[in-house]
C-alpha cells in the first residue's frame, strides 16, 4: 500500500510539474505593450521639453552677450556735469509767482 501510495504522489507530482505555471494572457500582454508605450511617449515628452528649455537658455545668453558686446563696442562720452538750478536776476519777475 505505501508503494502505491508513493507512486500515485509521485504521479501527482509530475503532472502538477508537466503542466507548469500558466504564461501571460493575452489582456495582460497588450496591457504591458501600452504601458511600456505610454512611458516611452512621456519619456520622449520630457526630453522634448528639456531640449526646448536648453534652447531658450542658449537664446537668452546669446542675447545677453550681444548686448555686452554693444556695450563694450559704444563710444566712451565725457560725464557732463549736473544741471544747475537756474539763477534768477534780481527785481525779475518769477514764472508762475505772482
Amino acid at each position: 500500500m505505501k508503494k502505491l501510495f508513493a507512486l500515485l504522489v509521485v504521479a501527482g507530482m509530475v503532472s502538477f510539474v508537466a503542466c507548469g505555471p500558466k504564461g501571460p494572457s493575452k489582456e495582460e500582454l497588450a496591457k504591458k505593450a501600452a504601458d511600456s508605450i505610454r512611458d516611452a511617449d512621456s519619456i520622449a515628452a520630457v526630453e522634448a521639453t528639456a531640449k526646448r528649455v536648453q534652447d531658450s537658455i542658449a537664446t537668452v545668453e546669446a542675447e545677453a552677450k550681444r548686448i555686452a558686446d554693444s556695450i563694450a563696442a559704444a563710444p566712451k562720452t565725457k560725464k557732463t556735469k549736473k544741471p544747475t538750478k537756474p539763477v534768477v536776476k534780481p527785481n525779475t519777475k518769477v514764472p508762475g509767482k505772482g
